[in-house]
């Protein structure tokens, strides 16, 4: 395990660069297993969850060459059905490997994913809708087993727009021998970047983006090659970083109308957006007023940004409320953040909290990643020393997370031991 040293106080400004994204590549890495072929994958960001995806297919059978944010993936040469569990046990969007190795193979082995606990993320949605498309399944044991001997392509209504079960149900049908509909799709940039890359391989997916999908099946797909889209989450992280310090920030390489509903709520709060075409500038002048805001499924405001745009409205002016509608327990980094002074109360899915003029620093513990991140935040931000522990589950989903926030004028170090 790691720990970030903060001494807080500073300003963050400067320019960066913006990552590829974390929850675009691991279904794409998922879906390069399905083609049985060669797969060049550009600016695929240096983290954990990818690292430990890249293990995963490595332990399935492809091979893989990385070179910095480039990998070329071959599973030619695959055979293996079955998800290694101590791995599958790590990363919750490893389930989704399931549906790519299905549409190849007609069968799949694999354990209970793990993951981030910010609440119950059960898998019986995607399980649920396996079965309507002819997929038998055995839970009988400590695994799961899926087997069928074709695809079943049908018209599919999510119970809820998941943002895994779309990919999953668009990955496990790319092969079926008709025209699958899944309708209350998730609608998040993540599905179109999917979507994008599958049909660059020669699948037929239509609606990519909206909440009906419709995917007609393919016979064979062929090599391609593919740049990652930009990361929302970490695009909308360093912003908020900076509006939480009075800082400018000019941030490269992102996508605006992706993170809108975070943009609108900045302006809301009193800071100054300016957006280009791949470009934002954000700065600020004086303290920043406090906001209401409720997570939605795309395109509403965004639950991976909750925890650290909460953690901006505890030394915002006034009362704020925060309504998580997505995971019941994504407040548990607001334990830590009241260590450091923050003010704020649970009431069900409600966060009530009444800003500060200003945190102080202390020891805090990581417990999730989107929560980790936001005790970095507020270290930057506070008075004093700011001890962040396990921030492995940070290191999970943000490349360079210390060194971009260095660059930006913050003060941090990474050492090794809690």
């Amino acid at each position: 395990m790691y720990r970030y040293i903060i001494k807080g106080g500073t300003k963050l400004q400067g320019e960066i660069d913006v990552s590829g994204s974390k929850n675009a590549s691991l279904p794409i890495l998922a879906a390069t297993i399905i083609s049985g072929k060669t797969t060049k994958l550009y600016n695929v960001p240096d983290i954990q969850d990818v690292k430990t995806t890249i293990k995963i297919l490595e332990g399935l059978g492809c091979k893989i060459k990385k070179d910095k944010n480039k990998l070329i993936i071959n599973s030619k040469y695959m055979k293996n059905t079955m998800i290694p569990e101590d791995l599958m046990r790590k990363l919750r969007s490893s389930v989704i490997i399931a549906g790519a190795i299905i549409a190849r193979f007609k069968q799949v082995k694999f354990s209970y994913p793990g993951g981030c606990d910010i609440g119950a993320r059960p898998i019986d949605l995607h399980l649920k809708n396996f079965k309507k498309m002819g997929i038998k399944i055995d839970e009988n044991t400590s695994y799961i087993e899926c087997k069928c001997d074709k695809i079943e392509s049908q018209t599919i209504a999510l119970d809820f727009p998941s943002v895994g079960a779309t990919e999953n149900l668009i990955l496990a049908s790319i092969l079926g021998k008709h025209e699958m509909i899944i309708n209350n799709a998730a609608m998040e940039p993540e599905i179109v970047d999917l979507a994008s890359f599958l049909n660059r391989m020669g699948a037929k997916i239509y609606g990519a983006g909206t909440n009906t999908i419709r995917v007609k099946g393919v016979e064979t797909l062929k090599d391609v090659s593919y740049k990652i889209m930009p990361d929302r989450i970490e695009a909308g992280t360093f912003l908020i970083a900076t509006a939480m310090t009075g800082g400018t920030i000019k941030l490269n390489k992102v996508i605006p109308e992706h993170i809108s509903p975070l943009l609108h709520k900045l302006s809301e709060c009193g800071c100054k957006i300016i957006e280009d075409k791949n470009t934002i500038y954000l700065s600020t002048n004086g303290r920043l007023n406090g906001a209401e805001i409720k997570t939605m499924p795309y395109p509403g405001f965004p639950t991976d940004l909750q925890p650290l745009f909460s953690t901006m409205l505890t030394i915002c002016k006034g009362t704020s409320i925060v309504t998580e509608n997505i995971f019941e327990n994504r407040y548990k980094f607001m334990q830590e953040i009241k260590r450091m002074g923050g003010k704020a109360t649970i009431e069900g899915k409600t966060l009530i909290i009444k800003g500060v003029k200003k945190l102080h620093g202390a020891n805090v513990e990581s417990t999730d990643l989107r929560g980790g991140a936001s005790l970095v935040l507020a270290g930057i931000s506070a008075k004093g020393i700011t001890k962040v522990s396990k921030v492995d589950y940070i290191l999970r989903g943000y490349e360079n997370f210390d060194v971009k926030l260095n660059q930006l004028g913050a003060n941090i170090v990474k050492e090794e031991g809690d």
